[in-house]
């Protein structure tokens, strides 16, 4: 009976382990999506704003050529 109960013991102890190598994993894998989410957002943000026209000389002063 003494196995047994050591037998127990020791697989808590691997899966309390195991529970908290999941956990800094997922904490990992939660910063990077953060991370992305904030990329992807700002390359939105920068791909939907419109260029300004030209202020000087004779080109773009009144068209957005780059349109």
């Amino acid at each position: 009976m003494d196995t047994s109960v050591n037998n127990v013991v020791a697989q808590s102890r691997v899966l309390e382990q195991f529970q908290t190598a999941q956990q800094a994993q997922m904490q990992v894998f939660k910063e990077a999506l953060d991370t992305q989410q904030q990329q992807v957002t700002a390359l939105v943000e920068s791909a939907s704003a419109e260029p300004q026209l030209a202020q000087d000389g004779s080109l773009g002063t009144r068209l957005n050529t780059y349109a």
